[in-house]
């Protein structure tokens, strides 16, 4: 579960692997986006949910990288093209790990993802095209 202001709609998420990135984070997010509006006089806050969606699991990749991977393999692309991709994105593995994930993705095509994920430390999320593509997409639901 993700809460998350509408004005800067991403949040943090702990890194465990590249795939990620490709694969998505591995469970599904259920997204609270909320405005925020202060009463300074009574000092008090008040929260207005303007967006409540479900996220599969298996569309949480990041929407570039899964869309590169996919145009990949729907150019007849091979494992090499893959290790280059993820070389040239700067995933956080070495040689071997993306030669590893690349395999994989031959074997085991992605979704294809909807969040923004940027590499640091941990994930940085991004919803808005969540948010927009919620109801159109399968597997992104606008439950409010």
């Amino acid at each position: 579960m993700k809460v998350t202001s509408v004005r800067q709609p991403q949040s943090s998420c702990p890194y465990k692997s590249a795939k990620q990135k490709i694969y998505g984070l591995g469970y599904n997010l259920l997204i609270f986006v909320y405005d925020k509006t202060d009463d300074p006089k009574g000092h008090t806050g008040r929260l207005n949910m303007q967006h409540t969606i479900f996220v599969e699991k298996d569309r949480t990749a990041d929407f570039q990288m899964s869309k590169e991977v996919l145009r990949i393999l729907e150019n007849e692309g091979n494992t090499d093209d893959l290790v280059a991709l993820i070389q040239d994105k700067n995933l956080p593995v070495d040689e071997i790990g993306a030669r590893t994930i690349a395999d994989e993705i031959i074997k085991n095509p992605p979704k294809q993802g909807y969040l923004t994920i940027s590499n640091a430390l941990q994930w940085r999320l991004q919803y808005g095209r969540v948010i927009q593509k919620a109801g159109e997409i399968e597997g992104i639901r606008r439950i409010r």
